[in-house]
């Protein structure tokens, strides 16, 4: 009989997580009462944000950041090719168009010298970004503040794509405090760190990016009089005053939001007390996990193992061998900049050398509260075995 196959991520479920769904069940209110005001505030309080617009997913966070900052046609975004296609596409969806920067090998983020000569080179020839979404890849955030000081004298606007980092902190500061963006955002899908199911949020300092946030997410259509354009009809108008979207998040959501960030705390720190572990099983092995800034406490959603070079050839055998062993790995990510889509705008192999050398090498182990020793142990066997 084979093993069980042990997932890359989860998500972990408490009976107090039930029984705050089943109470919004139970109300008068399934999608915009006032658990989803609730989970904003919360929000914003653990993260140390003024401001939080939940939403749908981070995917429609991106394009309401982007929106909100007055991305269009003719302007550009620069990202990481190592991030979910969310990270590129949302500029796209503006009509802006999108490039990358390439990444630093130890830790998997945006690279500042490579960033910096872009940036030079972009300002001789006239092509510098409106916008820039550093990715905090697996959890650790970029080195936000040196990425600050270098696009700022340009005027560049900043997004966090902090999907996997909400829990972390740099410099001692909650990652989405926006201390040094514009905006930042986060992913609830369910192998996040916490989950609404499917859900995100958007993060800011600034009033009037959230406002126009928040009218975006639901059609752009406000009920409150004080802001209408129009003199009202009656007790029943509303103003469509944008075209905007349908990326509201539902009250069933945000409670299980709510209720999972209570643990948010608890939940990062056993992910980092497992990862921990994995660091000590590692060693000996022809792998390194990703490195982690010394000022950064990462929320550590991913635990991102890349093989020396001289393995890297035996990158596809070791992944399905350990597939082969009931270990759902997984890659995070194949670079954007490759997908066929993004082919087809231009960009080829050997644009981003570093992020095209990290997908040949990288494999995300599993990790989630709730993994247990053994099931590390195991991991690292078959690891070991296949390495050997």
């Amino acid at each position: 009989m084979p093993a069980p196959l042990i997932p890359y991520g989860r998500q972990t479920i408490s009976e107090a997580d039930i029984a705050a769904v089943v109470e919004v069940l139970r109300s008068p209110w399934l999608t915009q009462g006032p658990a989803v005001p609730a989970f904003e505030q919360a929000l914003a309080a653990a993260v140390g944000a003024r401001h939080v617009v939940a939403v749908n997913s981070a995917t429609s966070a991106l394009h309401l950041a982007c929106l909100a900052l007055g991305l269009g046609p003719g302007d550009r975004l620069w990202t990481s090719p190592i991030t979910f296609v969310a990270s590129a596409n949302c500029g796209r969806y503006c009509g802006a168009e999108v490039d990358f920067v390439d990444i630093d090998p130890a830790t998997g983020l945006l690279c500042l010298e490579a960033l910096e000569r872009k940036l030079l080179q972009a300002a001789d020839n006239g092509t510098l970004p409106n916008l820039i979404v550093p990715v905090h890849l697996a959890g650790t955030s970029c080195p936000m503040q040196d990425l600050e000081d270098l696009v700022r004298p340009y005027g560049i606007r900043i997004v966090e794509d902090a999907s996997h980092a909400v829990g972390a902190s740099y410099q001692g500061a909650p990652v989405g405090s926006c201390a040094h963006s514009d905006i930042a955002v986060f992913s609830f899908h369910p192998v996040k760190i916490i989950t609404t199911a499917e859900g995100g949020a958007a993060t800011t300092n600034d009033q009037q990016l959230a406002d126009q946030m928040a009218l975006l997410r639901s059609h752009g259509i406000t009920k409150e009089v004080e802001r209408f354009e129009l003199e009202p009809a009656g007790p029943w108008s509303y103003e469509q005053q944008q075209l905007g979207f349908n990326y509201r998040l539902t009250d069933l959501q945000a409670a299980l939001g709510l209720s999972q960030l209570q643990r948010l705390a608890e939940i990062v720190a056993e992910r980092n007390r497992l990862y921990q572990r994995y660091a000590s099983l590692l060693e000996g092995l022809p792998v390194q996990l990703l490195q982690i800034p010394a000022e950064c406490h990462s929320a550590l959603h991913l635990a991102v193992i890349r093989l020396q070079d001289d393995q890297a050839s035996r990158h596809r055998a070791v992944f399905e061998g350990l597939r082969h062993a009931g270990i759902g790995v997984q890659l995070h990510y194949t670079p954007v900049h490759l997908q066929p889509d993004y082919r087809r705008l231009g960009f080829r192999e050997g644009d981003f050398p570093q992020a095209e050398a990290y997908a040949r090498s990288a494999i995300s182990l599993p990790l989630f509260p709730g993994l247990t020793a053994e099931e590390q142990e195991r991991v690292v066997a078959a690891l070991a075995e296949l390495l050997g």
